[in-house]
């Protein structure tokens, strides 16, 4: 039944987990670089409104579980005698975590920040509230999207050594 559990889980974790880099890296390759072309009131509106409308149950359903299953996965993993596996697991479980802080700590004030701007028709000088925005967004964005991935690489890794475990 463990077994079953914890394989189970690893699956949940890989995949939250994938799908949840996938956006990150989505936005680092084409949202931000797409919406960097356009004119400051372009950019400022069209992240006002992407930090409002991801908001829904099918992120949250994926935000929330890639860090909770990543842990689950590595707490199932304890009992199991297979240290590959643990390792894996629990730095996964490090990586994805790291994730979801990244995008709380840093992420977040910054769309709080850019909300906070106000209607960009209304907004006295749009490009300062870019500024202040674009770089530092951009960056943790894109460090979430390498820790990410790399959780989903770990979580994978987790995965196979579980597959061998429960062969051998």
């Amino acid at each position: 039944m463990l077994e079953t559990a914890r394989g189970a889980v690893l699956v949940a974790a890989v995949v939250t987990t994938a799908l949840q880099a996938g956006l990150y890296y989505a936005f680092a390759c084409a949202v931000l670089p797409g919406l960097g072309r356009g004119d400051d009131r372009t950019f400022v509106a069209a992240m006002q409104q992407v930090n409002v409308a991801i908001i829904n149950p099918w992120f949250l359903v994926t935000f929330l579980g890639a860090p909770v299953l990543a842990a689950l996965a590595a707490v199932l993993s304890l009992s199991g005698t297979h240290r590959a596996l643990l390792a894996w697991a629990a730095l996964g479980a490090v990586f994805a975590v790291a994730t979801f802080m990244i995008t709380v700590a840093l992420n977040v004030p910054l769309n709080n920040a850019l909300a906070a701007a106000g209607d960009p028709d209304r907004a006295a000088d749009l490009a300062a509230v870019r500024d202040a925005f674009a770089p530092a967004w951009r960056l943790w964005n894109t460090v979430r999207a390498l820790t990410a991935t790399v959780a989903v690489g770990c979580l994978a890794l987790a995965l196979v050594e579980h597959g061998r475990a429960a062969a051998g």
